[in-house]
């Protein structure tokens, strides 16, 4: 499986992908990911880069947060 991330997919995607990632993008302040029926709804529609807006977190930190993690983020 590919390591690779990339930010404007949506988030159910990369979870779908990555399942480990919901940890660490609930760590990074995506605190609504924690509900499954959140996850499956807003998930659907909202990306990385997106979310980050609306949680007001720098960009970023998140690609440096993934990578430290062992992703390769695609912007």
């Amino acid at each position: 499986m590919s390591n690779q991330v990339k930010l404007d997919i949506p988030v159910y995607d990369v979870v779908k992908d990555h399942p480990e990632l919901l940890d660490v993008l609930v760590d990074l302040g995506f605190h609504p990911l924690a509900n499954p029926s959140l996850l499956n709804s807003l998930g659907r529609v909202t990306t990385i880069r997106q979310g980050a807006q609306l949680i007001k977190l720098p960009l970023n930190h998140i690609i440096q947060h993934l990578e430290w993690n062992g992703y390769e983020v695609i912007q």
